[in-house]
């Protein structure tokens, strides 16, 4: 049965669930605050990293899910969105090991190399002790990404709405008899159910509508841009703390058409994300290029160029993918879970048609700190 579902947030998550909500036939809006290809959130910009090398075998179970769920998109959209460049991750040799283990046990390739062999390959990175190369992974463009998942919702009929806000949802918690939706026009918007996948704004959104929320932190996090001519040429990669290097949560880093970007993973100041200064932060650019000079001669003599994002990270870093009511929530994805966007958009389509959830993304879950 088509069941009318309205999608609160037009960011990768909810123009994923819109996607494969449509898919399935059910009739789909999508209500966005802002304009198309804002950058108020967490989705915009060129470049996130697509790996299936997880420490955790569920996300690397999650990444192969979505890998062909990302192609099946470029096929219906006709816009490319995911180069796969392989990616290294280096570091720590227990982390390394473990990583290989894991894409072992899911039948990927992977190859260990020491630090000249990275080197000799990819002569712009420095490793640190042990890498793994694996060929699954590179790098998504994420405005076109999110551009792509609209289109495709669209073509199936979805029905997109920008620059409308969305002021409160209305609904039992029990008996699940729908939802009514209050737009910022005063316009109320009737469904059967909804899915609520509003980033950073969701830890003051989400409490009014569902329970067992874990708690939420929305930081600012400030990547650089180094303009180096192979840019697209990179691998993406990963720098694990624990063998010469110590910064808590690592350093990421791939190609992009800005350039090679790199960053600090979740490290970045509180903030709200309608009152937050996107001023970088001189100290966090300080520690980037410092990095860069140890770690990456291939941007040596460049002048990089500082952007910010919203990260919303619950205490596992694990995902809020769950159902309470009418109401599917979508969030927390802890600055990993672009790469997931379709396979996330198919979660939500499962729990919207009453399908059950999975323990690990539930709400009133035991979140322990990592």
């Amino acid at each position: 049965m088509a069941l009318r579902v309205l999608v609160v947030g037009g960011g990768l998550m909810g123009a994923a669930a819109a996607w494969r909500l449509s898919a399935r036939g059910h009739r789909v809006t999508v209500l966005e605050r802002f304009g198309p290809g804002h950058d108020r959130g967490s989705s915009y910009g060129t470049s996130r990293i697509f790996r299936v090398a997880y420490p955790e075998p569920s996300y690397t179970e999650l990444a192969l899910r979505a890998l062909p769920l990302w192609r099946r998109l470029e096929e219906e959209s006709g816009q490319s969105v995911l180069t796969l460049t392989g990616a290294v991750d280096h570091g720590s040799p227990e982390t390394v090991s473990r990583l290989a283990d894991v894409l072992a046990g899911a039948g990927r390739s992977a190859r260990r190399l020491s630090p000249g062999e990275v080197s000799d390959r990819w002569p712009g990175l420095r490793a640190d002790t042990t890498a793994l190369y694996h060929p699954d992974a590179g790098r998504l463009h994420a405005d076109d990404a999110v551009s792509a998942l609209l289109k495709a919702a669209g073509q199936r009929g979805a029905e997109v709405r920008h620059g409308v806000g969305v002021t409160g949802i209305r609904h039992s918690r029990h008996t699940g008899d729908g939802v009514t939706v209050v737009t910022d026009a005063e316009e109320a918007l009737t469904a059967d159910a909804v899915v609520v996948a509003v980033g950073g704004w969701a830890p003051g959104f989400l409490p009014a509508l569902v329970t067992g929320l874990p708690p939420m932190r929305v930081t600012q996090e400030q990547p650089l841009h180094f303009p180096v001519p192979d840019a697209l040429d990179w691998p993406s990669f990963i720098h694990h703390p624990g063998a010469g290097f110590h910064q808590p949560g690592g350093v990421y880093g791939l190609g992009s058409v800005d350039g090679v970007k790199v960053g600090l993973h979740g490290v970045g100041p509180v903030v709200d994300p309608d009152h937050r200064d996107r001023t970088p932060d001189p100290a966090a650019v300080e520690r980037l290029r410092a990095y860069a000079e140890e770690w990456l001669p291939g941007v040596a003599g460049t002048e990089p160029t500082s952007l910010t994002c919203l990260y919303t990270t619950t205490p596992d870093e694990d995902f809020v993918i769950d159902r309470q009511g009418p109401v599917t929530v979508l969030a927390g994805f802890s600055g990993h879970g672009f790469k997931f966007g379709p396979v996330i958009g198919d979660m939500a389509a499962d729990l919207v048609e009453g399908q059950p959830g999975t323990a690990r993304f539930a709400l009133g879950r035991a979140t322990p700190a990592r």
